[in-house]
């Protein structure tokens, strides 16, 4: 499926933020974004007159910016059919799960004295418990991708949160696909702040537990569901 005239209004709106010096990074910053929250859906193909006409920028630079999302695994480029939403295989989530934990375990294991610096994930879980009492399950799922990347900014690595942040991307490509994002996102609410009062409490050790297990459970969960998808081949945009 294209890009629809409702993308396109959506997408207009968007133009102002590239402000006076649209440039690739820009444009690609604007569509990560979009296919983060679903706008874009696995499987479904970019249009570049649409999309430039609708962000106002040249093909070269929407072909930069589609380079560079290629590049993070979001997009892919199919041979004289276009540009496609990247669906992600099995092992493709296996793998990221491999990384998160290795990565957002090690950043608590690695966390100083306390007390730690937790406003982000407080933030987040009270998003997440909002997002759930209306159930607005994206809204739930957007505030649980929140909380990982706060907890991952705790090692005030730059670089750190730059890989988490294309991680938690790539791994929203799988959550969009799923037809029960509430059974998906809301048993990992509660587990969320139990992490966060563990290190309110200076827990540092028993929060690197909780959250270990909260990945494995995750993992062991999306994987099975996310299976059934690809074999009954609901994972791809129609």
């Amino acid at each position: 499926m294209g890009t629809t005239g409702s993308e396109h209004g959506q997408l207009a709106d968007d133009r102002a933020l590239l402000g006076r010096t649209s440039t690739a990074e820009r444009v690609a910053d604007i569509l990560r974004t979009r296919i983060a929250e679903g706008f874009f859906r696995p499987g479904g193909r970019l249009s570049e007159d649409s999309i430039g006409t609708a962000l106002g920028v040249s093909r070269n630079t929407l072909r930069e910016a589609f380079r560079l999302l290629t590049h993070e695994r979001l997009l892919v480029h199919q041979l004289n059919r276009g540009v496609f939403v990247r669906v992600l295989a099995v092992e493709d989530v296996e793998d990221i799960y491999r990384t998160r934990r290795l990565v957002e375990c090690a950043v608590v294991r690695g966390l100083g004295k306390p007390p730690f610096a937790v406003d982000g994930l407080r933030t987040a879980v009270i998003a997440g418990e909002q997002a759930a009492y209306v159930e607005d399950w994206q809204g739930v799922s957007t505030a649980n991708i929140h909380f990982h990347r706060e907890l991952v900014a705790l090692a005030r690595s730059v670089r750190t949160d730059e890989l988490m942040r294309g991680v938690l991307a790539e791994l929203r490509l799988a959550f969009h696909v799923v037809d029960d994002p509430r059974g998906l996102h809301e048993p990992y609410l509660v587990r969320n702040r139990e992490i966060l009062e563990a290190l309110k409490e200076g827990k540092r050790d028993g929060a690197e537990r909780l959250l270990a297990a909260y990945l494995d459970d995750s993992r062991t969960q999306l994987v099975r569901v996310y299976a059934g998808l690809l074999q009954d081949g609901d994972a791809v945009e129609r």
